[in-house]
């Protein structure tokens, strides 16, 4: 029940003036990297497919271009869901310390102000969680093809992981600095799981998926709180 609350709490805040400029921004930027990603893979795909390919002892290839000119379809259907991933991520370095403060604003307006976390940290922090997203979803190829039908609950499962991992992190670290927030995150570990998955399940869902890295900063900031309880 804590995580249902803690989503309907933060969808319920879109309404707010304050919460829904940041969420458009986090939407229209959301947008531009993924268009240029998208726009990226494309353009190397066509350099790619601009020459004949050949293969050692077997020499040229011809319908290897071809292969390569058609995925650019799946570049443009599916690429994206992927990318949703370390996007979200960045995302949420990007406008943690709006979002968290205008959900504390409205829901938690006795506690005391905070002085944020430091640009510079919360830039390391995110980078080093963006890098093991993307790198672990690289290994994570190996598992799909090897286990084809379970693709799905591997990509939700790892990434609800990892998620659930930095959204709380970065939440708990702007009321009680690194350590408290690793110890709060052992303690509540498959409850941060859970939340993690369940916000990665929505990121695989075009247009949907745009809104969820901002929803998921003000979910899990109500979720520190409903954990921490008077700590916080």
């Amino acid at each position: 029940m804590t995580i249902f609350n803690a989503f309907f709490a933060a969808l319920g805040q879109i309404g707010d003036p304050k919460f829904r400029a940041v969420l458009l921004r986090g939407v229209g930027i959301t947008i531009i990297l993924l268009i240029i990603a998208c726009a990226a893979a494309i353009w190397l795909i066509n350099r790619l497919s601009g020459n004949e390919i050949s293969l050692p002892f077997v020499g040229a290839v011809p319908w290897l271009n071809d292969v390569l000119n058609y995925s650019g379809i799946f570049v443009v259907l599916i690429l994206p869901v992927f990318l949703m991933v370390p996007v979200a991520s960045a995302i949420t370095s990007m406008f943690l310390e709006e979002v968290a403060q205008a959900v504390e604003d409205k829901h938690y307006p006795t506690l005391p102000k905070v002085p944020g976390i430091p640009l510079n940290e919360s830039a390391r922090d995110g980078l080093s969680f963006m890098g093991v997203l993307i790198v672990a979803n690289l290994l994570a190829l190996i598992l799909y093809v090897i286990f084809t039908p379970l693709a799905p609950f591997i990509f939700w499962g790892m990434n609800g992981f990892l998620l659930g991992r930095e959204y709380f992190t970065l939440a708990a670290m702007r009321r009680v600095g690194r350590e408290g927030a690793r110890k709060l995150r052992a303690k509540h570990a498959t409850t941060i799981w859970l939340a993690g998955t369940l916000m990665a399940i929505p990121l695989s869902v075009p247009l949907v998926n745009l809104v969820i890295p901002i929803l998921g900063v003000a979910t899990f900031t109500h979720i520190y709180h409903k954990l921490s309880g008077p700590a916080a």
